[in-house]
């Protein structure tokens, strides 16, 4: 067999189990994992690497009307999506109306790229349900094949592969093929920390929320890690913090757990609390955190 190997680009609404789906594609959690919107909120690549074959996965953020300039880079990494993709994977839900952009579903509609939908959480629905589903997105979206799955379950994961792999060019590995992901090892510490917050805390707060490594040292036995949380108001910096520093603790505790199994190393994690106002809204910011 000839490799093969491309982009396969994943887009759909929010929560419908992009992140889920790649990770579990990927054997490895590289997208955290929330049940809020928002949660991711950059492109992240995953690459799969088998003997005759490397697909690089591209996890997108959920489609969504842009309210700030955040959101607005955000969707950007949506758009692109659109540009590099060998296949383009569209993600629904069962019970799903349709996507919320309904321009980029035009757009899904006419593209030429091949599209794989897939009906996600069937596991949550009765069958008779699924299959009407089944039909109604049939001829929604006549170009693309479609498949009902459960990323959660890994119910027909092994089928979306070899079905991806039939979909994609010949081509050499666009990467080592040691590589899992673009990102860096301070991402995925940004990250990490970034989805306890989501996690612990309500309304506002985690949609308010940067992390940024500024520091990062590795010593022999330990690795020394300094991570600025940036919020937008003084009100936000006092509630991350918590009474007598106790929502600061939580969040460092546990975030540091997950960074030492990812290192496979003890670490020390610092995570001072600053402001930097209305950061989601400035363009040089954006740009020195990573939303280009």
């Amino acid at each position: 067999m000839e490799h093969k190997a491309g982009y396969v680009n994943i887009i759909g609404n929010p929560n419908v189990g992009k992140s889920t789906l790649m990770n579990a594609l990927i054997g490895q959690k590289l997208s955290i994992i929330t049940h809020k919107a928002q949660t991711t909120r950059h492109r992240i690549l995953g690459i799969l690497n088998e003997k005759d074959y490397q697909i690089v996965f591209s996890d997108t953020p959920g489609v969504i009307y842009p309210a700030y300039k955040l959101q607005e880079n955000m969707m950007n990494f949506v758009h692109s999506a659109f540009q590099d993709a060998d296949v383009l994977i569209y993600m629904i839900e069962v019970g799903e109306k349709g996507l919320k952009d309904q321009k980029l579903f035009e757009r899904l509609k006419k593209t030429s790229v091949p599209v794989l939908m897939l009906l996600n959480k069937i596991d949550l629905a009765e069958q008779d349900f699924v299959a009407q589903e089944m039909e109604r997105w049939g001829a929604e979206l006549p170009n693309a094949e479609l498949l009902p799955i459960s990323a959660l379950n890994n119910f027909n994961l092994d089928i979306i592969k070899n079905k991806l792999v039939e979909m994609l060019p010949v081509s050499p590995p666009y990467y080592d093929k040691d590589a899992i992901t673009d990102k860096s090892e301070r991402f995925f510490i940004e990250e990490i920390i970034r989805e306890k917050i989501l996690k612990h805390y309500k309304k506002e707060i985690p949609y308010s929320v940067q992390i940024e490594v500024e520091e990062f040292f590795e010593e022999e036995d330990i690795i020394r890690i300094r991570a600025i949380i940036y919020v937008m108001r003084e009100s936000q910096k006092g509630i991350i913090i918590g009474h007598k520093g106790l929502g600061l603790k939580r969040i460092g505790t546990e975030a540091r757990r997950d960074i030492e199994i990812m290192l496979d190393k003890k670490v020390f994690l610092a995570t001072p609390v600053k402001v930097k106002k209305n950061w989601r809204n400035d363009n040089q910011q954006l740009k020195k955190f990573g939303y280009e």
